[in-house]
């Protein structure tokens, strides 16, 4: 193959287009989403049948958001280096950081009682 292909697309030619079509990993980006979403869900109902009172189980919805969030990050950075579409991870990362700004008021309900 010649050294200057038009066909051959490189990794900052991907950077640059941002016309990304894989449905695979938006697949896989969606459900580590669901399934962190779901670990804070039930650790949020935990935290409201158990103890209303307990601020350390308050705090651990938005650390599981916050831990979820930079394993998002750190997905991406592999997908990266591997070549692949890194974006969609970081959309789960900053989607998974927001949820986790949400949660931050639970800690407050629990202290405040």
């Amino acid at each position: 193959m010649p050294v200057n292909d038009p066909t051959e697309r490189t990794i900052a030619d991907r950077d640059v287009e941002k016309r990304w079509s894989d449905p695979g990993a938006f697949r896989k980006a969606a459900g580590y989403c669901a399934a962190v979403v779901a670990v804070a869900a039930a650790l949020t109902a935990v935290f409201l049948v158990v103890d209303r009172t307990n601020p350390v189980l308050a705090a651990s919805v938005p650390a599981v958001c916050f831990l979820g969030g930079i394993g998002a990050l750190t997905l991406g950075y592999k997908s990266y280096r591997a070549g692949g579409t890194w974006p969609i991870w970081q959309g789960a990362a900053w989607f998974l950081f927001t949820v986790m700004l949400l949660g931050l008021a639970m800690p407050m309900f629990a202290i405040r009682q």
